[in-house]
């Protein structure tokens, strides 16, 4: 197990509920990269195989939180991208 590993993790992933919050709440993709958060996406789920394949140990479970909580931010960009077209046509999407 590596510490310093799994440090970074906890960091990384503390930030994700306020940007999954912000994205719920605003119900607009302003401020988002949906690049960037594939490419954080790829990054815990090569981080994830790296452990499954290599160097299994408990930090594998980190790597499955922050990628879940990255893909659940990926999720509410569609819906809010969904919603903002909505609204730019005139529908009820608020």
């Amino acid at each position: 197990m590596n510490i310093l590993e799994a440090t970074m993790l906890v960091c990384f992933g503390a930030a994700w509920p306020f940007s999954i919050y912000k994205s719920y709440k605003s119900k607009t993709t302003s401020g988002k990269s949906l690049i960037f958060l594939y490419v954080v996406f790829f990054g815990y789920v090569a981080g994830w195989l790296h452990k499954f394949f290599y160097a299994f140990d408990f930090v594998i479970y980190l790597y499955t939180l922050n990628a879940f909580m990255v893909l659940l931010d990926i999720a509410l960009y569609y819906r809010n991208r969904a919603a903002e077209e909505m609204r730019r046509a005139g529908g009820a999407g608020r």
